[in-house]
């Protein structure tokens, strides 16, 4: 009987991809807080993990009839957060220069993001640890 990763795993493999995403996004805002225009980046974590686990149901697949035909690039489990799932934070208090980088409110959420990440991290050490068992047989 062959094992399936990606059953015996969870969402805990994909989440674990998007917050070390995640991270990046969130470390590029803190670092360019100070730059004038800059406009801080985030996704919605939440949307984009159900996306990649296929679980997103409002969503229209295209549907290719030729081998010349642009492809969907939006595939579940596909690579990096695209371009389109980022989205332009709001500022709760507009700077003058333009800038809507909020470091404080970055702070916050790029620790709880890895308070997430490593949650994310712990579960599938626990979930390679019952496998190992498993193949013991203990």
């Amino acid at each position: 009987m062959a094992i399936s990763f990606s059953q015996a795993l969870g969402v805990h493999e994909q989440a674990l991809l998007l917050r070390g995403q995640r991270s990046q996004i969130l470390a590029t805002n803190i670092a360019n807080a100070d730059t004038p225009g800059y406009k801080a980046r985030d996704f919605d974590f939440a949307a984009v993990l159900k996306h990649r686990m296929g679980m997103a149901q409002d969503e229209i697949a295209l549907n290719t009839t030729r081998p010349g035909h642009i492809g969907d690039n939006t595939v579940a489990g596909s690579g990096a957060v695209s371009e389109d799932n980022l989205l332009y934070r709001i500022p709760l208090q507009p700077s003058l220069d333009g800038n809507t980088v909020d470091e404080q409110f970055e702070n916050a959420n790029f620790a709880r993001n890895a308070l997430e990440h490593q949650a994310s991290f712990q579960f599938l050490n626990g979930k390679f640890a019952g496998i190992m068992k498993a193949l013991r047989g203990e």
